[in-house]
């Protein structure tokens, strides 16, 4: 077995098989389900801190960016005064570049093994029992029977695309998904600020922030469709652990950096001043 089964995929599942089998044993209806929901905010919470880290270095990296902006138009023609220029920057605001992308790099091996323990649990086959047993850790976890897959009236282990043959409700999964991330991808784009008089730019200069700009606003709705291609593709319980992980991620995100882009369309008590 390689390390990360052992120490990631292997772990996360005897979690998961516990969790199912404490809501089964008081005969929650949906056991398999909650118990998805649970992993997800146990995980969530763990990684809470990385999130918190990543999300306040980008915030900090936003707040430079004016500064950034003029040490490039004054020193852009020297590169390695320009260099010197952005690290005395950094040093001063007590900011490391590379802070917001350690926590997310440490994030995804667990993402990748919680993706693989959900495919496992919601795909039952013919040899599933053995298969999952023989990965728990104390006979006590060990599965007597398959779990039912059945949540709020959807089959955990059927598709978004099988919906010609179950239901047209179906579909909901993909657009709830979709709409989700497309909540927190609006989110952690920044606030526009009060326009203001800008002096004229070089041409280029101007084209190629432009270029960006439009980028970047394509992002905001090509990720949520893309998310919600996939959610239509994914068995509904690898869905549901998705949905969870984006709506604890909002909230997160709107504690800790305010409501970003979405800030505009907000009730005015949920606002917040950048």
């Amino acid at each position: 077995m390689n390390p990360f089964e052992v120490f990631l995929t292997t772990p996360i599942l005897n979690l998961l098989v516990a969790l199912y089998k404490a809501l089964n044993a008081i005969y929650l209806p949906g056991a398999l389900g909650f118990a998805i929901i649970l992993l997800t905010v146990i995980v969530r919470m763990i990684l809470w801190p990385l999130t918190t880290s990543q999300l306040k270095s980008s915030q900090k990296m936003a707040a430079l960016k004016p500064h950034l902006d003029r040490i490039k138009a004054e020193h852009g023609h020297d590169k390695v005064r320009h260099q010197q220029e952005v690290n005395k920057l950094y040093k001063e605001h007590g900011v490391n570049p590379l802070a917001g992308c350690l926590p997310l790099l440490l994030q995804i091996p667990v993402f990748i093994a919680l993706y693989n323990v959900l495919l496992k649990i919601v795909q039952v086959n013919g040899d599933f029992l053995a298969g999952i047993n023989q990965r728990l850790y104390s006979p006590f976890l060990y599965l007597e029977s398959v779990p039912d897959v059945s949540f709020f009236g959807f089959n955990l282990s059927s598709k978004p695309n099988e919906w010609q043959q179950i239901g047209i409700l179906l579909l909901a999964i993909p657009i709830i998904t979709g709409l989700l991330q497309f909540i927190q991808s609006k989110m952690l784009s920044p606030a526009k600020p009060p326009v203001k008089v800008q002096p004229e730019k070089k041409e280029g200069k101007g084209e190629l922030e432009d270029s960006m700009a439009a980028m970047q606003s394509q992002m905001i709705l090509i990720m949520p469709v893309m998310i919600a291609f996939f959610s239509y593709g994914f068995p509904v319980g690898l869905s549901l652990y998705w949905n969870t992980f984006t709506i604890i991620g909002i909230i997160q995100q709107y504690k800790i950096s305010g409501p970003g882009g979405l800030n505009k369309y907000l009730p005015r008590q949920w606002q917040k001043q950048s």
